[in-house]
């Protein structure tokens, strides 16, 4: 019944009937539409978030509740594939997303920065599994709206440019630690580099652009706000949130942004390559 249903949601979200309403019923109709297709594109990130809440107040039944998150979001995971509400490349895309936060996250609860205070078995160096799924869910969001809003890019700047950024801003995470956090110094260089840059999304009938540098730290906001409410349902602690609940320095938000920026970097070079593999005779 879901699988019908989201379907169906599909289907007329990526056919919507030509709209005659001009200026603020049109703004009206394609907010409504917006909001619509965001709400679709965090389909895997809605579920998983319904799942923690659930987990939280259920507490798994016996089931060490990090652990019944991770069967959680690899049946979700498998039911959107089964459902080819995702593609295969898709989910290949995704989970190197997963392989990359686990990887992040493991150095992360290392170095102190948070941690998973609760019991589980799928516990890799003090990380739950399920952690990875989290980071794949901000892939899943771009790779589901890419599609959703028809995105297309203006003026990109030279794919190289762009994946060394990428490379350097996840690079940060881990060395700012050590020799300073550079991450201003980053949102600076990405400025410079996408400032032309426009994101073109369909939202009703018609073409909307929007600045790419803008679309970043918006959806860096609402990873902020959503990482508050994990963090208030025990999803992961930061060492301020030991003893009760605080709210997320805002300066996380910053690197939302780039986390979502580099996310972007690599679903647009992994496009690029599956483009020049096609083209090639």
């Amino acid at each position: 019944m879901l699988t019908a249903l989201v379907r169906r949601i599909d289907e007329r979200l990526l056919a919507p009937a030509p709209s005659k309403r001009e200026g603020f019923r049109r703004f009206l109709a394609e907010f409504l539409m917006f909001g619509i297709k965001e709400a679709r594109a965090c389909l895997f990130a809605g579920l998983f978030f319904c799942a923690l809440f659930l987990s939280h107040k259920l507490k798994g039944y016996g089931i060490p509740r990090y652990d019944l998150l991770l069967l959680i979001a690899i049946g979700i995971q498998a039911w959107m594939l089964h459902a080819r509400l995702e593609t295969m490349d898709e989910f290949k895309a995704i989970l190197v997303f997963h392989a990359i936060g686990i990887a992040l996250e493991v150095y992360k609860t290392s170095m102190g920065s948070w941690s998973y205070p609760e019991f589980a078995y799928t516990k890799i160096l003090g990380v739950p599994l399920y952690a990875g799924f989290m980071h794949a869910a901000v892939a899943s969001y771009v790779i589901q709206a890419w599609r959703l809003f028809d995105l297309r890019i203006e003026r990109h700047p030279p794919y190289w440019m762009a994946g060394a950024l990428a490379v350097v801003i996840y690079a940060n995470f881990y060395t700012h630690h050590f020799i300073g956090d550079y991450r201003w110094y980053l949102i600076a260089l990405a400025c410079g580099l996408y400032a032309r840059t426009m994101v073109v999304f369909r939202p009703l009938d018609r073409d909307r652009r929007m600045p790419l540098v803008l679309a970043f730290v918006l959806i860096g906001f609402f990873i902020w706000i959503a990482e508050n409410l994990s963090t208030f349902l025990g999803a992961w602690r930061y060492p301020n949130q030991i003893g009760a609940w605080a709210l997320v320095h805002v300066g996380k938000w910053s690197s939302w942004s780039l986390l979502t920026m580099m996310t972007f970097i690599i679903v647009v070079e992994l496009k690029h390559i599956k483009a020049r593999i096609q083209l090639a005779p």
